[in-house]
């Protein structure tokens, strides 16, 4: 384990610790691979991040296609709880599931702290990565999935124009 995944997990943990009814973190690149979990299943944590990489791509756009922007966050309300996803800096996003009980305002305030701190460490261990030979700019404090790429295969939606009789 690399020392930016060890940081990664470590604020997970804190994340959990802070909010008791959050009952699985994980952290993910953008393209659906785990950087880091906090929870019991391993395997289901591998699925998770996959699904949140497919949520991720129909997310950017739907925020593109309305005008609202960049993705910041996900929040999806099942019968057994929430799983929310929110964006953590320009290569990474935080996962996580909680208790139905939860207080969404909480999860929210403490999610976003994490996802930025996240982000920073993801971030800037891909920065540190890049050679030396192709010098990449650093990512700027104001970055966030915004940035991230869109998805070439995804089609582009179709026009809403109603037709002329």
């Amino acid at each position: 384990m690399t020392a930016a995944e060890a940081e990664v997990l470590g604020e997970l943990r804190r994340l959990r610790a802070r909010i008791p009814q959050v009952t699985g973190a994980l952290a993910a690149s953008t393209d659906g691979l785990v950087l880091a979990r906090d929870t019991a299943d391993a395997d289901a944590a591998e699925g998770v991040a996959a699904l949140t990489a497919a949520a991720l791509g129909v997310a950017l756009r739907l925020t593109d296609a309305t005008g609202q922007g960049g993705f910041r966050e996900l929040l999806v309300r099942g019968e057994h709880g929430y799983v929310a996803t929110y964006a953590a800096g320009g290569s990474a996003v935080l996962t996580l599931l909680a208790e139905p009980r939860i207080n969404v305002g909480r999860l929210h305030l403490e999610a976003r702290r994490s996802s930025a701190r996240i982000g920073e460490l993801v971030d800037g261990a891909l920065h540190r990565r890049t050679p030396q030979s192709e010098p990449r700019p650093a990512p700027e404090p104001s970055t966030t999935a915004a940035s991230l790429p869109t998805r070439q295969a995804i089609p582009p939606l179709p026009s809403h124009k109603p037709k002329e009789a």
